[in-house]
């Protein structure tokens, strides 16, 4: 397989270039009806080329939530193959959101499922649940070395439920989260000008300064708009780290459709507080 550029390299050009605004797609059904459209495979459909057609051009990172497609089945994964086609042919970088996680050959075909060149639904990245050990994911972390590709890896998420597992203390002494966040950094360690091995760290988590977020590595931050966080919120949470913070907005800018100009407004608005946030502006 050619690799491409290590997808850390990647994120940092088009971060620097298009600014660090990642966009969720997220066809919930409420804002399929909120958009004017079906909760059917073609009301998905429109949703989702709208969405590309607005923002792919323009912004660093488009996400899409695999289980919003999954839903409708096959047909709903052909939507999704499209998606990420389209949107990567624009310029955009895919994280797929699917938050896969498991062991052995299990977790090795979901990561060709989403990293390898050849696969329907090749990604950029794919967000990885480590609570099977961080070690089982270690195929997909071979796998994206090998592909270029990346991975967002949970550490320390949003939801208030995160907690109870991501701050539970280790006998070391060392929190679950900030075990994670210890892998990554050893992953991602001299890779210039950013490693390719990043943590989900939710913008919603307040005072962060207890861990060591410093993981030579990108930090996708859910939570901005509808989860209550703003991009003022930024740099309180990250502190050092902000220049790899890639700030996820979804419904805040989703909300705003199914007009693409309407779309591309709130996407631009959200992308200059966030630039302004982070001291880039």
């Amino acid at each position: 397989m050619s690799p491409l550029e290590p997808f850390g390299a990647r994120l940092r050009r088009a971060m620097d270039g298009r600014g660090p605004l990642c966009v969720g797609i997220d066809p919930h059904a409420s804002l399929l009806t909120e958009w004017g459209l079906n909760d059917d495979v073609a009301g998905l459909e429109r949703f989702s080329r709208t969405v590309v057609e607005a923002v792919a051009d323009r912004v660093a990172v488009l996400k899409p939530q695999s289980a919003f497609f999954e839903r409708y089945g096959s047909r709903g994964l052909a939507v999704l193959e499209k998606s990420v086609e389209e949107a990567r042919a624009a310029g955009a970088l895919v994280v797929m959101d699917a938050k896969r996680g498991d062991i052995g050959s299990t977790m090795a075909a979901y990561a060709e499922s989403f990293l390898h060149k050849d696969a329907p639904l090749f990604s950029d990245a794919l967000t990885v649940s480590p609570y099977l050990g961080y070690g089982s994911l270690k195929p997909a972390v071979e796998l994206a070395r090998l592909s270029g590709c990346g991975l967002f890896v949970l550490a320390l998420t949003s939801n208030p439920e995160g907690g109870e597992v991501q701050q539970a203390l280790r006998p070391d002494g060392r929190t679950v989260g900030a075990t994670v966040l210890a892998h990554l950094a050893a992953e991602n360690a001299g890779e210039p000008p950013m490693g390719s091995f990043g943590a989900v760290v939710g913008a919603t988590l307040g005072d962060l300064s207890s861990y060591d977020l410093d993981i030579n590595g990108p930090l996708l931050a859910p939570g901005i708009g509808a989860q209550g966080a703003t991009p003022a919120d930024l740099p309180r949470v990250f502190g050092a780290t902000l220049r790899n913070v890639v700030p996820n907005v979804s419904r805040g800018v989703l909300r705003h459709g199914p007009d693409v100009v309407a779309l591309r407004d709130a996407a631009a608005r959200f992308a200059e507080e966030i630039r302004a946030a982070v001291g880039t502006a």
